[in-house]
């Protein structure tokens, strides 16, 4: 299962994670390197995710039918000029709009690698493929961002981005290397596949992504002043706590990808009836430290179990548009950060407490539940068994 080509896309979506979360821990050094206030600097996070969600349908048509690995390549060098641009940018306006550049080569990377991953094992283990290739994902968030974040902080926040370059480019070279050159982009109508993308049975599984981004990110956003003011953990202890949730994380994703390629509903309706129960159990851990930071983990291993799945799962359904499907659920995943973001906010906002935010986080997994036994969960193989099959809901 682990070969050179996934090593490569898990090398790349690394480096593309830790350039799009880092910036988080580094805020307070950009805003005054810039002479803007924090708020505004936070302005670069949500800048990023709506330029992958905006970025996605363009560059998916830019790219439709370039090969996969000349598209990879293509949205390597992306990548890596615009983390050239955050590292040279003079003013806050130019790095905004290098972190925008950058974006742009996100939601198509991981829409494409995802479907080059499951093309370059058998179809049993094409859920694991996309797992590996989205561990260098979860990894970002346990080894790159405390990394670069130390690293910007200690010899300046562009330091960091020249590490990204760097690691972007040692992970286009795996991928110029180790990608095959036989995988064909669409030779269909571009008016045909997004016709194809209109069906509900493709737009489900992207509204559950959706709402499982959604139910993360309600939380996860405000998780710092969460753990610091209804948990009582000191800055460092949140630190280790996130590092923790990072690992899980990472476990989770690779846990997700094994049991999808075995059951593909039960890992999904699993993942999100589990989900539902530790976000409520959260709302009470989360009143002390200890109990919070054993909830963390297991929230973590949840969240991604459901990753892969949800992506294969699009790719499945939209088996006459994958590479087209697979890039737009990128996309809905980022609407569904920056709509989790606003949904926690709104809440703080009309006075509601950090308790509040775990209970919203379960009812919204709770409505992609409802959603998910709505009808059949993708599509059955060829030969009646792999992954796929009906929703309990739809049986019988």
């Amino acid at each position: 299962m682990l070969s050179r080509p996934l090593l490569a896309l898990s090398g790349a979506s690394f480096a593309i994670g830790t350039t799009e979360f880092v910036i988080m821990g580094l805020l307070p050094e950009v805003a005054e390197s810039f002479a803007v206030s924090v708020p505004l600097a936070g302005l670069l996070v949500s800048g990023y995710a709506l330029g992958v969600a905006v970025g996605a349908p363009i560059v998916a048509i830019a790219t439709a039918r370039l090969p996969r690995k000349t598209a990879l390549l293509a949205l390597m060098a992306i990548f890596l000029v615009g983390n050239l641009g955050c590292a040279l940018a003079p003013s806050y306006g130019l790095l905004m709009l290098a972190r925008v550049v950058t974006a742009f080569a996100h939601g198509a990377f991981f829409g494409i690698g995802a479907v080059v991953a499951s093309n370059l094992v058998p179809r049993h283990q094409r859920t694991q493929a996309v797992a590996l290739m989205f561990t260098g994902l979860t990894l970002a968030n346990v080894l790159g961002v405390p990394f670069g974040t130390a690293l910007g902080q200690a010899m300046g926040w562009r330091s960091t981005f020249w590490a990204v370059f760097g690691i972007g480019l040692a992970a286009a070279a795996a991928i110029a290397a180790s990608v095959p050159s036989g995988l064909p982009g669409s030779f269909g109508g571009l008016a045909g596949e997004f016709r194809s993308l209109r069906r509900w049975e493709v737009l489900r599984p992207m509204l559950v992504s959706v709402l499982a981004s959604v139910s993360l990110f309600c939380v996860f956003t405000y998780i710092t002043p969460l753990l610091r003011s209804r948990s009582g953990l000191t800055p460092g202890e949140v630190t280790g706590a996130l590092l923790i949730f990072g690992i899980g994380l990472t476990l989770g994703n690779l846990a997700g990808g094994r049991l999808a390629d075995r059951r593909m509903s039960a890992t999904i309706v699993g993942g999100f009836a589990g989900l539902v129960a530790v976000l409520v159990l959260f709302a009470f851990t989360s009143r002390a430290a200890w109990p919070a930071v054993m909830t963390l983990p297991l929230w973590g291993a949840l969240v991604f179990a459901l990753v892969s799945p949800l992506q294969i799962w699009v790719v499945e359904a939209a088996s006459d548009a994958p590479n087209l499907a697979s890039t737009l659920n990128q996309g809905a995943f980022n609407l569904g950060n920056a709509a989790g973001a606003a949904l926690g906010g709104a809440a703080l906002s009309l006075g509601f407490g950090y308790g509040t935010l775990p209970w919203i986080g379960a009812a919204v997994a709770a409505a992609a539940l409802a959603l998910t036994l709505s009808g059949r969960v993708g599509v059955a193989s060829p030969d009646g068994e792999g992954a796929f099959d009906a929703a309990p809901a739809a049986r019988g």
